[in-house]
C-alpha cells in the first residue's frame, strides 16, 4: 500500500526521534531498578550501568546507516540486557521482508527500531522481549510505503498465573484506543510466531505480535506501535518488583539455565528479525544482543510430573486466554 503525501524525510525524523526517546526511558528505568538494589545492599558503587556502544557503517558495507546498543552485565537484577537502537538504510530488502510484500523485491529501504531483550538473574523473574520497529522502502520514482512491525512477549522460568496476566492485560489496554480486534489479533499472531516448530512448544506465556502493519494509515500505525513501545515497562518492571527477591538455589538456576536453551533456539532458528539483521547485513554484535550470557542444554530432560518446572510446559508455555482465564481476569 502506498501512501501518498507522505513527507519521508518528516516521517523518518519523527520515528527516529520517538525511538531513541524510547531506548533512554527503558535503559534509565532499568539502571534505576540497579540503583534502588546496590542501596538496600549497601554498596556504594551506585549499581550496575548500561555501556552504551554507539556504531556506524563504514563506507563500502552493505547497510549504511548508525545506532545506539546499549548494553548491561552482571547486575544484581539483571545478569545481561541488551537495548539497541538502530537505522540502517540498504540498496535492496532482504528476502525475509518482502515474502508478504513482492512488488518490493529489491527496492530500497530504510529500516529503524529499538529492540531489548532483558535477562534477569533471579529464576523466579521471566525473560522479556519488546521490539517496535519501521520499514520504508520504494523503487525509484515511487512514494515510499511504510509499515511497522513490533510487539512484546514474556518467556518465564517458573510461571504465575497473575503475572501473565497482568502483562497480557497491559498489552491489551495499550492496543484498545485502535480497535477491539487489534488485542485478540496481536496476541494469536504473537502465538502463532513464538513457537518453536522443531520442539512443538511456545516460548513463553505470549504477549502481542504484529508485523508488515500499515492499515491504520502512517500517523495511527505510528501512534499504536508508540502505545505498545510506552506501555512495556508498565508490563514487565511490576513483574520484577515482585519477583527478583524469591529465594532460589542450585535448582532454579540449573532449570533456567536450561530453559534459556530454547530462547536461542528460537532466535537462532525461526526469529524473523534476526534473520532480516544478518542477510541485510547489520551490525552482528549488535543482532545477537538476545542472546543470554549464560545457557545449557540437556539431553531428553525429564522433570517430576508434580514439580514446577514440569508445570512449566503443562500449564504456561500452551496457547491460553489469559484475560479470561487467570487471577483476576473479570477486572
Amino acid at each position: 500500500m502506498q501512501q501518498p503525501g507522505l513527507n519521508p524525510a518528516a516521517s523518518v525524523a519523527t520515528v527516529r526521534g520517538y525511538l531513541q526517546g524510547l531506548q533512554a526511558r527503558i535503559t534509565d528505568a532499568l539502571e534505576a531498578v540497579e540503583a534502588a538494589e546496590a542501596a538496600k545492599a549497601g554498596a556504594g558503587e551506585g549499581g550496575a550501568r548500561f555501556l552504551a556502544d554507539a556504531w556506524s557503517k563504514p563506507p563500502g558495507e552493505m547497510l549504511q546507516g548508525d545506532g545506539i546498543t546499549k548494553i548491561m552485565e552482571n547486575g544484581r537484577v539483571f545478569e545481561r540486557a541488551g537495548c539497541g537502537f538502530s537505522h540502517v538504510r540498504g540498496p535492496q530488502l532482504p528476502p525475509s521482508a518482502t515474502q508478504h510484500r513482492p512488488e518490493l523485491a529489491g527496492a530500497p529501504f530504510e529500516a529503524m527500531g529499538v529492540s531489548l531483550v532483558f535477562h534477569p538473574r533471579n529464576p523466579y523473574v521471566p525473560t522479556v522481549h519488546m521490539n517496535v520497529r519501521m520499514i520504508a522502502a520504494g523503487h525509484p520514482g515511487q512514494v515510499p510505503t511504510c509499515w511497522f512491525g513490533g510487539g512484546m512477549d514474556l518467556t518465564p522460568y517458573y510461571g504465575f498465573e497473575e503475572d501473565a496476566v497482568h502483562f497480557h492485560r497491559t498489552c491489551r489496554d495499550a492496543l484498545a484506543p485502535f480497535g477491539d480486534d487489534k488485542y485478540p489479533r496481536f496476541k494469536q499472531w504473537c502465538d502463532e510466531y513464538f513457537y518453536l516448530k522443531h520442539r512443538s512448544e511456545q516460548r513463553g506465556v505470549g504477549g502481542v505480535f504484529y508485523d508488515d502493519f500499515a492499515e491504520l494509515g502512517f500517523e495511527q500505525s505510528l501512534a499504536m506501535t508508540q502505545s505498545v513501545g510506552d506501555a512495556f515497562l508498565s508490563a514487565y518492571l511490576p513483574i520484577v518488583e515482585k519477583r527478583k527477591d524469591i529465594p532460589c538455589g542450585e535448582r532454579e538456576r540449573d532449570f533456567q539455565l536450561y530453559r534459556r536453551g530454547r530462547y536461542v533456539e528460537f532466535n537462532l532458528v525461526w526469529d524473523r528479525g534476526t534473520h532480516f539483521g544478518l542477510q541485510s547485513g547489520g551490525r552482528t554484535e549488535s543482532i545477537l544482543l538476545s542472546m543470554p550470557p549464560l545457557v545449557s542444554w540437556s539431553y531428553q530432560r525429564s522433570d517430576a510430573a508434580d514439580s514446577a518446572e514440569a508445570a512449566l510446559t503443562q500449564r504456561f508455555l500452551v496457547r491460553r486466554d489469559w484475560l479470561a482465564e487467570g487471577p483476576g481476569a473479570a477486572t
